[in-house]
């Protein structure tokens, strides 16, 4: 390498490239979770600005010479690290959130767990799927479609050129649905056969007042529950194969609305 021709041209791309990387890279799943040391971040961001900046298209002269044009597109990258994160995480959120309703109704709302990439203290079943949703995730390569997406970005959106819209605003409040829909899909059948066995105590309780249901009912309901809960990772799987697929096309879509280009 020639140190004479330096092209500070060339290092300013090379600086762009390293905060788009290093902001939206943190506020994705998995890439950004707490569990992760920082410096293990950072030697991640470095290396994938080495590898992608030969190939992306940005220019130098772009770079703001002002801190205020500089705070600016800052903050626009940190909007699309941000956008990113919250379609990706949509479907951790749906686990999550149907695993805490079925915790509860199995009579688990007491038993905690500290989940590392939230700090959050989360009902074991609800703890257990968004694992599971995890390591789906990662067997069908949803991470790589993440940086496939990151890398794409560069051709999509200039530094400096994000806009968001209204349209882009109601979007992300319809995808946000998902997230409950998900949540139905998994805890709708187990709290169906957990009413049933609510009922059934409830009859037997009619029946057979001397009965101490009370004591019967907790192992009876935590034994359905978690039969029907094995059943239920067949249809997770569904789930997080069939977010996986649309979510390119998803931050695709997500990137172009926002390209104020």
């Amino acid at each position: 390498m020639d140190i004479f021709s330096f092209d500070p041209a060339n290092f300013l791309s090379f600086v762009l490239s390293f905060m788009r990387i290093s902001l939206v890279l943190f506020l994705l799943p998995f890439f950004g979770g707490e569990n992760i040391p920082t410096q293990v971040k950072a030697s991640i961001c470095l290396v994938l600005t080495i590898a992608i900046w030969p190939h992306t298209a940005v220019q130098g002269v772009i770079f703001p010479a002002d801190s205020v044009n500089l705070l600016l597109l800052l903050l626009g990258e940190l909007t699309l690290g941000l956008g990113m994160g919250l379609m990706a995480q949509f479907i951790f959120a749906g686990a999550q959130l149907g695993g805490q309703v079925i915790g509860f109704q199995m009579g688990f709302s007491m038993i905690t767990m500290m989940d590392p990439a939230s700090n959050q203290q989360l009902v074991i079943t609800s703890f257990l799927l968004q694992t599971v949703a995890l390591s789906l995730f990662l067997l069908l390569d949803g991470h790589l479609l993440l940086i496939q997406a990151l890398v794409s970005s560069f051709t999509l959106i200039e530094p400096g050129s994000l806009l968001i819209k209204e349209h882009t605003l109601q979007d992300m409040i319809r995808l946000s649905a998902s997230m409950f829909v998900l949540a139905l899909k998994i805890a709708g059948p187990i709290l169906a056969c957990l009413f049933m066995v609510e009922l059934a105590l409830a009859l037997m309780a009619r029946v057979a007042p001397q009965m101490h249901l009370m004591v019967l009912g907790f192992p009876i309901k935590i034994g359905v529950g978690f039969f029907f809960f094995s059943i239920m990772f067949s249809l997770l799987h569904l789930n997080v194969r069939e977010f996986v697929g649309g979510l390119s096309p998803m931050l695709n879509n997500f990137m172009r609305s926002v390209n104020g280009g």
